[in-house]
């Protein structure tokens, strides 16, 4: 049986279901054992009848790399992004009980794709590895409870493989749902880490790191709308090129505001056509 977390405050706060609001987002770096307490809870539910059924899912994607085709059954395709829960559930259920449980519906394992069009009543439903989703998917997924049902979302959101410039769904829900009574937020940190010692001396390089380019991009962000703002009035008051005026080279409009039309305008004299016209006039002064 593998060491239990050590009991921070964060694992205090979830270290009761009956006590734990119907909807929490536990929220935190890796190695902080989101998953595993998270299922301990809905073991915990379901052996004292809290609840009937767990339910467990998690968006398919891979973590920056591309598996492409996998061979074998629905459950075997699906079974690698989703070892991860078989794991904590192995940790905390007996063999034949898991496989009982897992054979009969009590416990179901599926991708987050199944979950549309269903109600998930009397469940306690585990959305794992949430900072993959995307907006869309953790709104089907968010009103996907039924009655007498708890939900837990755990994830990342500095860990998130979805394509560059995607918003995160975990990011999305945790800024929409602040303020709404009922739904709960349980913030882990690198204090809280179970995993070697250097995990978390890691994170705290990575967090740093990535907020000194966030601070940076902000920086720049600000800098190009006050020069944009700076630029806006002398853009407004140039007069375009080619746009002509009483005394361009083009029609344009008078001085009062009214077009000129193009019949309307002599071109300008040039010294070479001003002594045509002289030449012109002389041979019809001597005829």
């Amino acid at each position: 049986m593998p060491r239990p977390p050590r009991r921070s405050a964060p694992c205090s706060a979830t270290s009761s279901s009956r006590r734990a609001p119907d909807l929490t987002f536990c929220v935190g770096p890796a190695g902080t054992g989101k998953t595993y307490l998270a299922v301990a809870l809905a073991v915990r539910a379901l052996l004292d009848k809290q609840v009937r059924r767990i339910i467990l899912t998690r968006p398919a994607l891979e973590a920056g790399e591309r598996l492409g085709f996998l061979p074998g059954t629905l459950e075997e395709k699906i079974d690698p992004y989703l070892r991860p829960l078989h794991d904590a559930l192995h940790d905390m259920l007996e063999a034949d009980k898991l496989e009982r449980f897992l054979s009969d519906g009590t416990i179901e394992i599926a991708p987050l794709a199944f979950m549309r069009g269903r109600t998930l009543s009397g469940s306690f439903i585990i959305l794992d590895e949430a900072q993959n989703t995307t907006p869309e998917q953790m709104k089907m997924f968010l009103t996907r409870m039924g009655f007498e049902s708890k939900a837990v979302i755990t994830g990342d959101a500095t860990q998130t493989d979805l394509p560059r410039g995607q918003k995160s769904g975990l990011r999305d829900a945790l800024e929409l749902v602040e303020g709404i009574r009922g739904i709960g937020r349980v913030q882990f940190t690198d204090q809280d880490v179970v995993r070697h010692a250097l995990v978390a001396a890691l994170i705290r390089a990575y967090d740093q790191r990535d907020r000194a380019r966030f601070e940076a991009r902000e920086a720049r962000d600000v800098r190009a709308d006050d020069a944009a703002q700076r630029g806006a009035p002398a853009a407004a008051d140039a007069t375009p090129a080619g746009a002509g005026g009483p005394t361009g080279d083009t029609p344009g409009v008078s001085a009062a505001g009214t077009p000129i039309a193009a019949a309307d305008v002599t071109p300008a004299a040039t010294p070479g056509s001003a002594a045509a016209a002289a030449d012109t006039r002389s041979e019809r002064e001597n005829r």
